[in-house]
């Protein structure tokens, strides 16, 4: 085999793996500094995922879970319990109650999420199986999550840094 073809295959395949690894394939939620666009953490993702917001309510000092699932690019909000009714908690909704907390299905189809972590709230984030401490995580800072899709390559080089 000539040195020319070679080369010419060496490229060939560079050029084939580096298409392959830039190529969006895994859908991911992304936890980034709503001002500066800091990302704090990547997390692979895929439809029916459950992720879920919980912290203490500031005034009530009970539990609050919002619960979303992973459909496409939204985060379709699919659950609620809250154990007391104060500011800010849905009074009005039709609620059941399951071993004392109220839980119902609330409305809404989100593309981003704002949150402001607090160290009174402590709040945590709930992606499947796993549990992040979004107050430790941000330093307190607000943050926007979403969805987005990364490449092999990147989804790949995320799990080195973690």
């Amino acid at each position: 085999m000539s040195r020319r073809v070679a080369v010419a295959l060496v490229l060939a395949a560079v050029l084939a793996v580096g298409t392959v690894a830039a190529v969006p394939t895994q859908r991911t939620l992304v936890v980034e500094d709503a001002e500066t666009g800091e990302t704090y953490l990547t997390v692979p993702v895929e439809n029916g995922t459950t992720v879920a917001l919980e912290y203490t309510h500031s005034v009530e000092k009970t539990r609050v879970y919002d619960g979303y699932t992973v459909r496409g690019d939204r985060l379709v909000m699919t659950r609620m319990e809250f154990e007391s009714y104060g500011w800010g908690l849905p009074s009005r909704a039709n609620v059941t109650r399951e071993n004392g907390t109220l839980v119902y299905d609330p409305p809404g189809v989100y593309t981003r999420l704002t949150v402001a972590p607090g160290s009174v709230a402590g709040h945590r984030l709930h992606v499947g199986d796993r549990t992040y401490d979004l107050v430790a995580l941000t330093d307190e800072r607000s943050v926007t999550l979403h969805l987005t899709r990364r490449s092999a390559l990147a989804t790949a080089t995320d799990s080195l840094d973690t």
